[in-house]
Formats: C-alpha cells, structure tokens, sequence
C-alpha cells in the first residue's frame, strides 16, 4: 500500500490579486512560495510516496523552476489542472498509477501550515475508516436559515456538537475515489470537496481533529496570519 498526494492548484485566487503574481499558490509566505511550503509539509512525511500537483499548463513551467530551486523537483510530478477543483482532482487521478487499496490525499494547495502529525492522523484513519477529512469543531452558533426576498430568515438551530468545518486532506482508497469521480461525471454532479463525492455514494467518512492554523489563504491578512503561526512555530520549536 502506498499513499499518494494530490494539490490542486489551478486556482487563480481573484480575491488575492497580486500584482506581478498569477495566483495566490504562488504569493510568498516568509520568503517561500505559499505552493512550496504546503509540498514540503508532504515531502517530509515519510510515508507519502508520490506527489502531485494539478496547475494550469501556462503555470508549469514556473512551478517546474520553484520546485528545482528549493530541491522538490525529485519529488513532485505535474498534472493538467482544470477550471475548478474537482476537475483538476480527476485529472490527477487519472494519471496516478496506483493501486485499489493505495491511499490518496488531496489537500488544499493554499494551505500551507498543515502539520505532519494531521497528515499521519488521516492516513491512519484512512487504513481504519475507509475514506477521511480533517474537520475543525465549530466555535460559534450555527443557524440554518430560508432566503427570502427581505434577506436570511432562521429556520432552525444547528447544535454545535455536531458540525465541523471541513478542512483538509480528505482522503479515500484509491479505487473508491476513481468511482466516485467517474459517477459525479457521469451525472454532470458538482460537489463542494472530496467527501461530498463519497458521501453521496454511501461511503462512510470519518473526522480526523484539524487545527485553526490549518486555514485556506483566501483573502487580504490571511498571509500575516499564517506569517504568525509560523513565527509561533519556530519560538516553541
């Protein structure tokens, strides 16, 4: 059994525009590529074999050079990304030469301070569950509500023990996320994350504890946060 790895990271990020940067895989997080810390996170797990990242093909030749600069080029294989993620993930998928039982992760390009006791803790719960996401417990209130003409009415009261916000990786079997993949195509299905693909067919998902720093780079001051976290890191390190 081998564990695979899949970043996808086609995304343009307009929220995050930079300029003289294409997308914001690639703003610098303390004189790194965003893109290059969340590859590293992975590359030195040593139970991860392989590595891929799903980029727009008039990106790879710019990533290519990131990855030979910082010693990751050994490592890491491209694949064609798409116009949204779950394209960008299949077509990884359909390159990656694995077997049935070989896990596959897919984790969020722009979230770059995923810990490597997480990255174990999904395998793990992979090998026992089945399939796997990171999930963090949900601190506030969470109200479900009806859209009116007048705005958001409350229909209802979630209670807050049984929600998590879903990070990642998620993760599966191999030979199950090529089934689901396969059968979201075939329905012309648009699912939210991996485990909206599994969940709709009937595969049991398990939650793995995540961590508030294991946040998704989306808009203006995430990248000082994450600057924070990583100061935070090298004190208690």
């Amino acid at each position: 059994m081998q564990v695979h790895v899949i970043l996808p990271a086609a995304g343009l990020g307009t929220r995050m525009a930079v300029p003289g940067v294409s997308a914001k895989q690639f703003l610098s997080l303390a004189g790194v590529p965003v893109l290059i810390h969340s590859v590293r996170a992975f590359a030195a797990v040593p139970r991860v074999a392989n590595i891929i990242v799903a980029i727009r093909t008039t990106e790879q030749g710019h990533l290519s050079a990131q990855l030979e600069e910082y010693g990751l080029a050994d490592r890491v294989r491209l694949a064609i990304g798409g116009d949204h993620r779950q394209a960008s993930v299949a077509n990884a998928l359909r390159s990656l030469k694995a077997g049935d039982e070989d896990i596959v992760l897919i984790h969020d390009a722009v979230r770059p301070l995923i810990e490597a006791t997480t990255i174990e803790r999904t395998i793990d719960a992979v090998v026992k569950h089945g399939a796997a996401i990171v999930g963090l417990p949900a601190v506030d209130t969470i109200k479900q509500v009806e859209r009116t003409a007048d705005g958001a009415i409350i229909t209802s009261t979630i209670p807050r023990e049984r929600i998590v916000q879903a990070q990642t990786p998620q993760g599966a079997r191999f030979a199950d996320l090529r089934r689901v993949f396969d059968e979201a195509e075939a329905d012309s299905f648009q699912g939210t994350d991996e485990a909206s693909l599994l969940e709709r067919a009937g595969i049991m998902v398990a939650v793995v504890p995540g961590s508030p720093s294991n946040f998704k780079i989306t808009q203006p001051g995430d990248l000082e946060l994450a600057e924070y976290y990583l100061r935070s890191r090298t004190v208690s390190a």
